[in-house]
């Protein structure tokens, strides 16, 4: 019995010695294949929040840079991969995220993200790692500053800042406006800045913003906010925060007969904003990036006829963004002449003027910033409807 035993276990140890050598075999052959397979491609990271209170947004931009993908879906002879990672739509998630793109995935550039405080959270991580990025969407100013390694192809709060007090002020007739803005959100916080020292300008009246209310990314009761705006009687009230809030406060504010016009920013422009705020939406003004109304060349076309064809709907201007993003970045590559060379990409990227690309001509300037005209539009019919195109200074 006990040599029985002992063949048994000899045998057994022999039969786990060659699964073991088999199992080595065959990861050596994976790895030598993903390695081959590899070289054969360029990865382009993308970190988007694809779930949370952002994610509408994030994936309207994910679907833009995927059509670009399948549209131009090579460079350098190699293959392009899109590696796509959710930021969740949180800060610290997104700082992970793309440090998970550079360490483990080593892309060669970054794409995202929709949020300007989640592409600012990501900056440093992409500038010490000398890997460039390209933010569709991202407003914030910054975004860019101090950092030679992360571009946009979109305006800037500045400007847009600018336009929505011009709006105000020049086509409402407002003398007097309440903003209630995202306290949160570095998006929110900074565009209200830019509108009111604009508007204050405009109306050489410090005291023209007769209301600043704060409330945070989740919040869905603005009772109290509203209630201290409407005692305050203003012309406008000004709201630049996340679609979803945004329309809520519209929502309520109606049922407290606040009847008002209110003007918003780029977030607004999403089916969610429409489907929570329905018929209290309806009139908000908002200014964005593109309209399907106003193609500015061939390949706009093209975009809007094979995003209709793909989705069976109208494209918005984030997916646009995000579309245009791919092929700044691809062509910095094609450019540059070498995949692997990350600083030269960099400076490819920036050296990006008049590009073509779906929302019309990119040019970049000193900062990494596109110098972009502002579109304005208007919630018609619970419809998103182009209204007018404010050119760049």
């Amino acid at each position: 019995m006990k040599k029985m035993y002992r063949v048994f276990v000899l045998v057994l140890a022999l039969m786990i010695s060659m699964a073991g050598c088999v199992q080595k075999v065959e990861e050596s052959q994976v790895s030598d294949a993903q390695d081959t397979s590899e070289s054969d491609v360029i990865k382009i990271g993308v970190f988007q929040p694809l779930t949370g209170a952002n994610a509408a947004g994030g994936e309207m931009e994910l679907e833009g840079t995927k059509l670009a993908n399948e549209m131009f879906p090579e460079v350098l002879g190699k293959k392009i991969e899109l590696v796509i990672v959710d930021n969740k739509s949180d800060r610290v998630e997104a700082g992970n995220a793309v440090a998970r793109l550079v360490e483990r995935d080593k892309v060669t550039a970054v794409i995202g993200s929709w949020g300007s405080g989640f592409s600012m959270a990501a900056g440093e991580t992409l500038k010490n790692a000398g890997i460039p990025a390209v933010a569709p969407s991202a407003t914030n100013p910054l975004v860019t500053l101090d950092n030679d390694y992360y571009f946009r192809v979109c305006f800037i709060d500045t400007f847009q800042g600018k336009v929505l007090a011009q709006l105000a002020y020049e086509e409402l007739g407002a003398k007097k406006v309440a903003i209630i803005q995202e306290v949160n959100n570095d998006y929110s916080v900074g565009l209200a800045q830019f509108f009111s020292n604009e508007f204050k300008g405009l109306t050489s009246d410090d005291g023209s913003i007769v209301e600043v209310a704060n409330y945070n990314t989740g919040d869905q009761d603005f009772t109290a906010q509203l209630t201290n705006i409407k005692a305050k009687n203003p012309d406008v009230i000004f709201a630049p925060g996340n679609f979803t809030e945004s329309a809520l406060i519209m929502k309520q504010a109606k049922e407290l007969g606040i009847d008002v016009p209110f003007l918003g920013g780029d977030t607004w422009e999403t089916p969610e904003f429409i489907e929570v705020g329905q018929d209290a939406v309806e009139g908000a003004m908002l200014t964005t990036f593109f309209a399907t109304e106003v193609p500015l060349n061939d390949l706009s076309k093209e975009f809007i006829e094979k995003y209709r064809e793909k989705f069976n709907r109208e494209p918005s201007a984030v997916a646009a963004l995000g579309f245009d993003a791919y092929l700044v970045i691809r062509e910095a590559i094609e450019r540059a002449g070498d995949p692997n060379d990350t600083d030269k990409i960099k400076d490819e990227i920036a050296k990006t003027n008049n590009f073509q690309g779906a929302t019309g001509s990119i040019t970049l300037d000193e900062n990494g910033d596109a110098i972009k005209d502002v579109i304005i539009k208007t919630v018609d019919n619970r419809n998103f409807v182009y209204k007018t195109t404010v050119k760049h200074d």
